[in-house]
């Protein structure tokens, strides 16, 4: 923490602070490389295009075909004990141009084979990741091709609309082209995908009415297409969709397909128009193959062969899945099933050379990926910073002046709270009695003022995090330019409350009635709403989900609440405590606002200990000899102080993925 004194220490420690916001705003674009655990500024890049090199906008992708044997990937206990098999030996081959399916109950490791393929597989002590993978026939260590990867859950700003998200995109990931190319280019993925009719619309969130589910996926794979990746990776794609909406974004990944992409998707039980479409699919059942090859007619001959024929008119896609799934009914059912599932397994495993291709690659397998659509290893982008600068502020903007339901909100709670606040304190006037309704009026216009700031973005930042994530992990940007058009974009919208707020409570109260000491009010409470919204940046980046970030920024507000100098007298703090009113943003705007208000104020005084002026008043709270100008001073060391720490800790958490190991060789027996 840092101690905003007047002494060597607090001096020293500010211009860390500062340094550190310093950093942020000025630090150089994104120098992209390879591997996990660059710098900010070293972020491995799948879809930037090579300096020199032009993103082929045709359409046109290079062939990769990938073939994957012996995958496995076992979960420990604490105590190093295997506890149980994700993939268990698994196969399989995803060919340039088809469309692949990897179907399964749930638990069947579909998503983790899939992550394991597209080699985003969160890294974690616990796993072990074992196996071999070949592209175009050749065993790769890197990629050396751009993929796609379409989550389940699609994060959008939800304020933007369709054509300004995909506009966005395209400028970050396609930088060198012209922006008339760059229009052609997005109009012309929007009628590919089918995205046309809602170009103009909102994408929407759950507070915001948008597009459709079925269009923000297709939205999804659109951002992703841009970089014209030649492998599109799906998580269960239809997913929260009606029939209608998952058929149309299934004939999209097809088509994709046929355009010459690899696409692999997981995907749980479809229904059989939409298992019509798959080229090849793998059946999973426990982390174990069941059935890998061609999809439709194959593998219904291929159990009928086992004695499972499937019956006439039933859908082929619910026949599998009721094949390879567990019946928990009752005991006998799992037991039977069980035994099913693996008698399933032992014949796949048996018959594997007759029916999968794991033979060496042969000579159409191998090839070449031109050089011109190959990743560089090195990926620099020089003299972007302010670019990036002002593309991400235009967003920001966007999001920030357009987010009506949470600004109408904000606008009807600074209302409110002022005119109750107003009213409670209503035309105070200069008696003895008066003197403890102002201290408590400024210390609740000190909360209200930070709660309402912080809340507001610990309950949206978590959910921007992952936005913000994604867009770096393909090496979009770098954080300085994202944090310093975040600062500068809301700083107008944000600045709008506490200004509502004080324009209305001031004149009710009837504090100290002169127009400087309003402006000096309001911008008091302002500074503390920004340093509030830092604060809450910080709690956002810290905390794993929304739900966590809205228990922490309360629960750590209130601990700066206490000691915000009205409750506990900075001379009576434990000693092991006097850093905390120190931090305390509460505490600096609480002392501010005194200062503003009782600096040559005058009480009626009617005994002889009765106070009389305001200056003992701030004298007895510790503030005597105080200025306006330190209170302010040390709420924007505050802020650069969270703003920084929000930077590192954004830095340092970037995701990381296991490596895949080669297979265990087993000892021969002597």
């Amino acid at each position: 923490m840092v101690i905003f004194g007047g002494n060597g220490v607090g001096r020293m420690l500010a211009a860390i602070a500062a340094a550190l916001f310093i950093r942020v705003v000025s630090g150089p674009g994104p120098k992209l490389l390879t591997g996990n655990n660059g710098s900010d500024d070293e972020i491995e890049d799948d879809t930037a295009a090579s300096d020199g090199e032009e993103v082929p906008v045709s359409g046109k992708v290079p062939p990769v075909s990938i073939r994957w044997s012996n995958i496995t990937c076992s979960l420990d206990d604490k105590s190093g004990k295997t506890v149980r098999f994700l993939l268990n030996d698994v196969c399989g081959e995803a060919k340039a141009g088809r469309l692949l399916a990897i179907m399964g109950p749930s638990g069947s490791g579909k998503t983790t084979l899939l992550n394991v393929l597209a080699g985003q597989l969160a890294a974690s002590p616990r796993l072990r990741l074992r196996g071999r993978l070949y592209v175009n026939g050749q065993q790769k260590s890197n990629k050396s091709y751009k993929i796609a990867y379409v989550r389940q859950e699609d994060l959008f700003f939800s304020q933007l609309k369709v054509r300004e998200t995909l506009s966005l995109a395209a400028v970050l990931q396609l930088p060198d082209l012209s922006p008339e190319d760059r229009d052609e280019y997005v109009n012309n993925l929007m009628f590919r995908l089918g995205l046309v009719s809602c170009a103009d619309s909102n994408v929407g969130d759950a507070k915001v009415r948008g597009i459709s589910g079925g269009e923000k996926k297709r939205l999804s794979l659109a951002c992703e297409l841009i970089a014209s990746p030649s492998v599109i990776f799906a998580d269960e794609p239809t997913t929260g969709l009606d029939a209608f909406q998952a058929e149309k974004v299934m004939e999209t990944l097809r088509q994709l397909a046929q355009d010459g992409h690899t696409v692999i998707c997981s995907i749980h039980q479809p229904r059989g128009s939409i298992y019509a479409k798959f080229d090849d699919i793998v059946l999973l059942s426990e982390g174990s193959v069941v059935y890998t090859g061609p999809a439709y007619e194959e593998p219904l001959t291929y159990f009928a062969n086992l004695g499972y024929r499937c019956p006439s008119h039933v859908n082929p896609a619910e026949f599998l899945a009721d094949l390879i799934s567990i019946d928990y009914s009752s005991p006998e059912s799992v037991y039977s099933s069980r035994k099913r599932i693996d008698e399933l397994v032992e014949a796949f495993s048996r018959d594997a050379s007759g029916i999968f291709f794991l033979s060496p690659a042969t000579a159409g397998d191998n090839v070449k990926v031109p050089s011109r659509f190959q990743r560089r290893s090195v990926i620099k982008h020089k003299g972007r910073w302010w670019k990036q600068f002002w593309l991400l502020l235009k967003r920001a903007w966007m999001q920030a002046s357009r987010d009506g339901p949470t600004n109408k909100v904000r606008t009807r709670m600074s209302i409110a709270s002022a005119i109750i606040f107003g009213s409670v304190f209503w035309r105070m006037g200069r008696s003895q009695t008066s003197i403890q309704d102002r201290m408590g009026l400024l210390q609740v216009a000190a909360i209200n003022t930070a709660m309402a700031a912080l809340t507001k973005t610990v309950s949206v930042f978590p959910k921007e995090r992952e936005i913000i994530s994604r867009e770096r992990a393909k090496g979009l940007y770098a954080l300085g330019p994202y944090l310093s058009s975040k600062l500068l974009a809301e700083i107008p919208v944000g600045a709008a409350f506490p200004l509502l707020f004080g324009a209305i409570l001031y004149p009710m109260a009837r504090l100290h009635p002169t127009i400087s000491r309003f402006g000096k009010f309001c911008g008091i409470v302002t500074v503390e709403s920004f340093a509030a919204s830092a604060m809450g940046l910080t709690v956002g980046a810290m905390a794993p989900t929304t739900e966590a970030a809205m228990a922490l920024g309360p629960s750590l507000m209130t601990v700066f609440l206490v000691f915000g100098g009205y409750y506990v007298n900075a001379e009576n703090t434990p000693v092991i405590f006097r850093w905390i009113p120190r931090v305390s943003l509460i505490r600096w705007a609480f002392q501010g606002l005194c200062i503003n208000e009782f600096s040559g104020l005058e009480f009626e005084k009617l005994q002889s200990f009765d106070i009389e002026t305001g200056e003992q008043v701030l004298d007895r709270l510790s503030f005597g000899g105080s200025r306006i100008r330190e209170s302010l001073l040390a709420q924007g060391r505050i802020l650069l102080f969270w703003y920084g720490t929000t930077f590192l800790l954004l830095k340092n958490n970037k995701p990381k993925y296991m490596q895949l190991e080669p297979p265990l060789q087993l000892q021969p027996l002597e």
